[in-house]
């Protein structure tokens, strides 16, 4: 599997499981029925932004789009996003993407990435991030209406991709 820059017509193997994530309305706070042109617009068409996805022999399996999670004076800070194929679940490929982003993240020169909204029932994304280093600094309670679990939490996260230094 190569995770790689997105090209053009790979929006055409990302549509149907980034449609079928948001349906489930389980992960993201769009609305259920976001169609085509907003999903791509929002998730390809960021400022500042760069979208990758996970290529397992021409077959995208996974994507992640990165850009800077506030403008000007905020810019230092990295947000990213990360959707992977349910098909593709239990692969490695959300861990893999992961990876990347954060080290696309360090050396375009972003001092700490933060996640504002990860639904605390995510539990296979809560348990990715942490084990990459990051920490939950806040959960905003029953801010997210999950449709399975009635109002969740969302979780604001946080991770520096500063290198420690030497003491």
């Amino acid at each position: 599997m190569e995770i790689r820059e997105a090209r053009d017509g790979d929006w055409e193997q990302i549509w149907p499981f980034l449609r079928d994530v948001v349906a489930a309305g389980e992960t993201y706070c769009w609305t259920r029925d976001t169609t085509e042109e907003a999903a791509k617009a929002w998730w390809m068409g960021k400022t500042g932004g760069r979208v990758f996805v996970a290529d397992d022999g021409g077959r995208v399996l996974g994507t992640a789009e990165l850009h800077p999670n506030q403008p000007a004076a905020g810019g230092h800070v990295a947000n990213a996003g990360f959707m992977v194929a349910p098909l593709a679940a239990g692969r490695g490929v959300g861990r893999a993407l992961a990876g990347h982003v954060l080290e696309q993240a360090a050396n375009e020169g972003f001092r700490a990435m933060q996640f504002n909204a990860v639904v605390e029932t995510n539990h296979n994304a809560v348990s990715l991030w942490k084990s990459l280093g990051f920490t939950v600094l806040a959960t905003v309670p029953a801010s997210f209406r999950h449709p399975v679990h009635g109002f969740v939490g969302l979780h604001v996260m946080y991770r520096s991709l500063e290198a420690p230094r030497p003491e």
